[in-house]
């Protein structure tokens, strides 16, 4: 048992340096060093005898606390994966473009561009289908993502006239509430459009909102980084539930 939490540390380790290397956006990576910490502990703790000398209670808690992670990890993926091949519905009055990171030469990068594609995708084929792009400006972003996505939808041939910019959001409950205000009513038929992993988060918490037309339009993402977003994504979801957004 000692060499499989060993294993699991250094294969933490090892993604999390992997993910930091190819420049992930967000410094999340560094949890992949603290599960690795943390499974490397528990290999000593076996190794030399330390959890077998702890008290029964403690090996309780300890063992509940495990378990209670086993399961909302496990009920979150189920969650997420089951809504990873959601398009919506076609003639949708308005779809929301969720903001990602902006690259310093203010270009989309690749999570935020997958999401453009999918709406440029579904503008094609709904003419009357208006989109509001929603995102601020991020300490480390050049301009405001609401403007890099405008440029890229007007780049990629759909009419400014049909695009409404938002710029002022900083995270997902911030879109759909600033979202809303732009839009002719509450009750008007709405997609999502985000990565596969964040669909499920990002139309519950519209629904909560009180859009509750919306549906989710999932967007692609890299499968080398999912099990590093759907990670943060269950810290998402287990956040909103506890705020009360989802």
């Amino acid at each position: 048992m000692a060499i499989v939490f060993a294993l699991l540390g250094f294969a933490s380790i090892a993604y999390g340096v992997a993910v930091m290397s190819l420049n992930s956006g967000t410094p999340f990576f560094a949890v992949w060093y603290a599960l690795g910490a943390a499974w490397l502990a528990a290999a000593w703790a076996t190794h030399a005898g330390a959890w077998a000398n702890l008290p029964l209670v403690a090996k309780g808690v300890g063992a509940a606390c495990l378990a209670a992670i086993c399961v909302v990890l496990a009920v979150t993926s189920v969650l997420m994966i089951g809504q990873f091949d959601e398009q919506g519905e076609n003639g949708l009055d308005y779809i929301v473009v969720l903001g990602a990171q902006v690259r310093p030469d203010e270009t989309p990068g690749s999570v935020l561009q997958y999401r453009l594609d999918a709406a440029v995708s579904y503008l094609r084929e709904n003419p009357q289908t208006t989109c509001i792009v929603s995102g601020g400006q991020g300490p480390n972003e050049p301009v405001a993502e609401a403007d890099c996505m405008g440029t890229y939808l007007e780049l990629h041939g759909i009419d400014p006239a049909r695009i409404i910019r938002e710029d002022r959001s900083a995270n997902t409950v911030q879109n759909i509430a600033n979202s809303m205000a732009l839009m002719s009513s509450p009750f008007a038929r709405t997609g999502i459009v985000t990565n596969n992993f964040h669909v499920f988060r990002a139309v519950k918490i519209a629904q909560k909102a009180g859009l509750e037309n919306a549906c989710g339009i999932s967007a692609y993402s890299t499968p080398f980084y999912l099990p590093n977003n759907m990670l943060r994504e269950t810290m998402g979801i287990v956040k909103d539930f506890l705020a009360g957004n989802l």
